[in-house]
């Protein structure tokens, strides 16, 4: 491929938007396959190569079949959507091999909507073809939908191209507008001037500490050295989050440009992608875009001829949690276990192999490209007075609409749950929320109308964190969920220092005895003394918020862990040890029940009340799960 200088991004941009008008008149319908991790998983690649098929077979060449990555909507794919000059777009949820021959036949051929398969009429942004029809038509508006609230309520930037560009091809992102930032910054910006239109913006690092970027850019720009690096924290590993694997998938080059416009910021040459090994498409969509940017001349030696070298390598972490933790990242990247050092120095001064160096996560440099191109003004038009621009969570748990949503930092946790997410399922009632992973903490339904910034939800005992967001209903026991948490934060705990390598598991014991039904009182006393020890002795910041969930949970639902230990009940009937599974008097004797029990515990004949044997029962819950008459009481 030649090496581009910077008229070429405009060449490129237009012959791609005048290709996708002129497509767009010529064909009858365009078909996407959303081929992320959450799509492949469900079967997309199935549904991808029917689509093919029935299209080869019936021998239309005026239709176009494409895929993209993760269109948001993460718990109903496969996700399809079909696109016809003029009409707004239709995307399909849960499509099968049979439903996507269906579709095919139905509306790609026949012109019929298959309604009973349809998610959404309209979509949240212009399609690329709808942009290079707006531009061969003279700049009219092309109207963009948002008819679904989970799509209403976002603030698209971040995740702007998801679901519209094919990732493993570098000309739709410049299309899209990819690498004009970094040509504004290599000819047209001096390093303080990029780093202070960051600290215009007030983007604080989506990665889980919310510290300045610009400033953290400013302190490594000033050291003085003659070598620095840029690194990329993709080392994403927090239980239910997933929003940098989605970016990575779907749209690399943004991540690729925000590190090479860090890097004329701070004077590097070098930068390296930390991906947990767990994320192998996104490994091999990196890879891709990187070497697409090489040949184009992006990335390397004298990038579009303005005598600036930067490269980037992808490193494949091994899927220690600690690793997310950035001096433990930097010992990992130089080949050494993967262990947190003392601060300071602070890697700004002295970081990747004693090099000054600027680490931010993939959200964040995800957002640079747009800083620099439309403004560190616009970026802040948006959010709260200390938490600007918009933040991608992870939403999952206990919710209708399980996904990836962007909103403006501000909106209350209550829009997020009910509007974007849809609310709880089968009528069950909120109880809390869970930010931050095993970092943050959980805040109740007594504070769903809080804003949702660095500074309202630390208050709250909790954090935004790098964005996972788990809602959690009536039926889920609390002590539990802290039990959870402690066990993962013990469990990665690298060992390095005793009040994280000891502290956790004496809280992980304690946890475990009081949903045992064994606990004491002076237990909760116990739990609180060893967290602040815990927060206040750790090494990093793994041990220092490994005790968040157990103190968020006794703040606010102390009464729970009460019922455990002065009971010995346990109010949602999760804990086994304090639960017993009983038939009432609502059972019809359909036998359901009994034909799941593993251990053969319920017996009973046909239309009568069935009876379970406590001394079988292992109080697994299959039972309560297929009872459709809510016949199975818990006590």
């Amino acid at each position: 491929m030649p090496r581009l200088k910077v008229e070429d991004l405009y060449r490129i941009k237009g012959e791609v938007l005048r290709a996708s008008a002129l497509e767009a008149g010529k064909r009858s319908a365009r078909i996407t396959v959303h081929m992320g991790t959450c799509g492949i998983s469900c079967g997309a690649e199935k549904v991808l190569k029917t689509l093919k098929g029935a299209l080869e077979e019936c021998g239309r060449k005026d239709i176009f079949i494409t895929s993209s990555g993760c269109a948001g909507m993460c718990k109903k794919e496969p996700l399809v959507t079909i696109e016809k000059l003029g009409e707004e777009p239709i995307r399909y949820e849960e499509v099968d091999e049979k439903k996507a021959a269906q579709i095919f036949e139905q509306h790609v051929l026949g012109g019929e909507v298959v309604k009973d398969l349809a998610f959404a009429k309209g979509w949240e942004q212009k399609e690329l073809a709808l942009e290079g029809a707006k531009t061969a038509a003279g700049g009219e508006e092309v109207p963009a939908s948002a008819k679904v609230p989970f799509f209403g309520v976002q603030e698209l930037r971040v995740m702007r191209n998801r679901g519209i560009i094919n990732a493993e091809k570098i000309d739709e992102a410049i299309a899209r507008d990819a690498y004009f930032g970094a040509a504004k910054v290599l000819f047209q910006m001096s390093p303080a001037e990029v780093v202070q239109e960051v600290k215009a913006s007030g983007i604080r690092g989506r990665g889980g500490a919310g510290f300045p970027t610009g400033m953290k850019w400013e302190f490594c720009s000033r050291t003085k050295s003659d070598v620095k690096y840029v690194l990329c924290n993709a080392d994403e590993g927090d239980p239910g989050a997933y929003m940098d694997r989605s970016v990575l998938e779907s749209d690399p080059h943004s991540v690729l440009e925000g590190m090479l416009i860090g890097a004329k910021a701070i004077g590097s040459n070098m930068g390296y992608i930390y991906c947990r090994a767990e994320y192998p498409l996104a490994v091999k969509v990196l890879n891709i875009a990187i070497d697409q940017a090489r040949d184009y001349g992006l990335l390397g030696k004298d990038i579009l001829g303005s005598g600036f070298d930067f490269d980037i390598e992808v490193y494949r972490g091994a899927g220690a949690f600690v690793c997310g933790e950035e001096t433990a990242l930097m010992t990992s990247l130089e080949g050494k276990r993967g262990m947190p050092r003392p601060r300071p120095p602070f890697p700004a001064i002295s970081g990747l192999w004693k090099k000054p160096t600027v680490l931010n996560n993939v959200e964040t440099l995800a957002n640079i490209p747009q800083i620099i191109l439309q403004g560190g003004k616009w970026y802040a038009g948006i959010g709260t007075q200390r938490s600007k621009g918009t933040k991608v969570f992870a939403l999952t748990g206990d919710v209708n609409n399980v996904g990836l949503v962007e909103v403006p930092m501000g909106l209350p946790i209550r829009s997020i749950v009910e509007d974007v997410g849809g609310g709880i399922p089968k009528g069950r009632k909120f109880k809390a929320v869970q930010l931050g992973g095993p970092s943050g903490g959980c805040v109740p339904a007594e504070h769903l109308d809080a804003p949702v910034d660095y500074e309202a939800i630390m208050q709250l005992g909790a954090i935004v964190g790098s964005g996972g967001m788990i809602v959690i209903d009536d039926t889920k026991c609390i002590v539990d969920v802290a039990r959870f948490f402690m066990d993962f934060c013990q469990d990665e705990s690298c060992g390095k220092c005793p009040p994280c390598r000891v502290g956790t598991r004496k809280m992980l014991e304690t946890l475990t005895k009081i949903c045992a039904g064994n606990g004491k009182l002076s237990d909760i006393d116990n739990l609180q003394r060893w967290a602040t020890s815990i927060k206040n002795a750790s090494l990093c910041g793994l041990g220092q918020t490994a005790p968040n969930p157990v103190l968020s949970t006794i703040r606010y639902f102390r009464a729970e862990y009460e019922a455990h230990i002065k009971e010995h009940r346990c109010p949602a009937g999760v804990c086994k040890a304090l639960i017993t599974y009983s038939i009432i008097d609502d059972c019809t004797g359909c036998g359901v029940c009994l034909r799941v029990c593993p251990q053969e515990a319920i017996t009973g004949e046909k239309k009568e009340r069935h009876v379970i044997d406590q001394a079988k029962c292992v109080k697994c819950g299959a039972c309560r799960s297929v009872c459709k008459f809510d016949a199975v009481a818990v006590a």
